[in-house]
């Protein structure tokens, strides 16, 4: 990492397109390579879809219940996964992200989401949280389609 002002933010930014890469290619091990041994993941108090035990949304800790979410996400058909931009400050990551998946059981939500990522002084990730709309993931979760435009019996067609 360089010392020049600016530049950590601009190390943390490809750090994190390297990682929607390596997510893309399916390179699981090189996404847990970016991280520290102790990252915290979905580490963050009073979250709903925690309370609801979505299992994607779980609290999880270290490299290997990183891990642990990845093989969750493996079973999503993912229909759609843009990275819309990249927003880096000194030590954390926002990406605006939008997404489109159908989930074990069924469900299936459409979301535009922000992914933080925190980092350390050796410049890996020490935490990971998702900014989801946590109806959609919960009823996902529980097998329904969010993505539907009928609710009720009615379309929801403007």
């Amino acid at each position: 990492m360089s010392t020049e002002p600016g530049a950590a933010a601009a190390d943390h930014a490809a750090t994190v397109g390297a990682l929607y890469a390596a997510f893309a290619r399916g390179d699981i091990r090189a996404v847990l390579g970016m991280l520290a041994e102790d990252v915290r993941w979905e580490d963050w108090a009073d979250n709903f879809a925690q309370r609801a035990d979505v299992p994607w949304l779980r609290r999880r800790g270290g490299r290997e219940g990183a891990a642990e979410f990845f093989g969750i996400v493996g079973g999503f058909d993912i229909g759609e996964f843009a990275v819309l931009s990249i927003m880096a400050g000194e030590s954390q990551v926002a990406a605006e992200i939008s997404i489109d998946a159908v989930v074990p059981g069924g469900g299936h939500y459409r979301d535009e989401e922000l992914h933080l990522w925190s980092f350390d002084g050796t410049g890996k990730i020490s935490r990971m949280r998702h900014y989801v709309d946590t109806a959609k993931h919960i009823a996902a979760a529980g097998g329904v389609d969010t993505a539907s435009r009928v609710v009720n019996g009615s379309s929801t067609e403007g």
